[in-house]
C-alpha cells in the first residue's frame, strides 16, 4: 500500500519531527509513506470570514495539485467521522483487498481544509471534537496507520 499524507506547512519542531520519522521507520515494514508539505498562505492574525476562506480556497489547490486522481482520500476534519482503532484498520484493510493502494490523508492548516478538498475527499476523519495543532495530528495519525498494519496482521500492540 502507498500511503501519503498531504500537509500543509513545514514542520519545524524536533521532537514531532522525531516521532514521524520513528513511525515511519516502523511503517516501512507494511506500506510505502511519503509526506508532502505543502506551503502554509501566509494570513494576519485577524482576517474576516472572506479572507479565512480565501487563504483555505488557496491552499486547497495547493492540496489538490499533489492528490493523484485515482488515489482514496481521507481528510482530517473536526466533523468528520469517528472511528476506532479496530475500525480505520478495518477501513484500510478493505481499501487494500478491493485494489485501491492508494491511500491520501490530508491535514489541512491552522484554518481547516477548503470545500474544494472536501468535495475531493472519499472520507472524512475526525480525532476528537477537540482542535489540535496540525503538526502534532502528524504523528497522531502515523501511530494510528501503524496501529492500524499491526491490527490487521494480528500482532501485538494495540491493547
Amino acid at each position: 500500500m502507498n500511503i501519503t499524507l498531504v500537509t500543509v506547512g513545514k514542520l519545524k519542531e524536533k521532537y514531532l519531527k522525531q516521532g514521524i520519522e520513528e513511525y515511519k521507520k516502523r511503517l516501512g515494514a507494511y506500506a510505502k509513506v511519503n509526506i508532502v508539505e505543502v506551503a502554509d498562505e501566509k494570513a494576519p492574525e485577524t482576517m474576516s470570514e472572506a479572507e479565512m476562506e480565501e487563504v483555505k480556497r488557496k491552499e486547497g489547490e495547493r492540496i489538490l495539485a499533489q492528490i493523484n486522481p485515482d488515489a482514496f482520500v481521507i481528510t482530517l476534519e473536526i466533523d468528520g467521522k469517528m472511528l476506532s482503532s479496530e475500525q480505520l484498520a478495518k477501513k484500510l484493510d478493505e481499501l487494500a483487498t478491493y485494489g485501491k493502494s492508494k491511500v491520501v490523508f490530508v491535514i489541512g492548516g491552522s484554518l481547516g481544509i477548503s470545500e474544494d478538498v472536501q468535495k475531493r475527499s472519499d472520507l472524512g476523519l475526525s480525532f476528537s471534537k477537540m482542535t489540535f495543532p496540525h503538526q502534532l495530528m502528524r504523528l497522531v495519525l502515523l501511530e494510528q496507520v501503524y496501529r492500524s498494519f499491526r491490527i490487521n496482521r494480528g500482532e501485538p500492540y494495540h491493547k
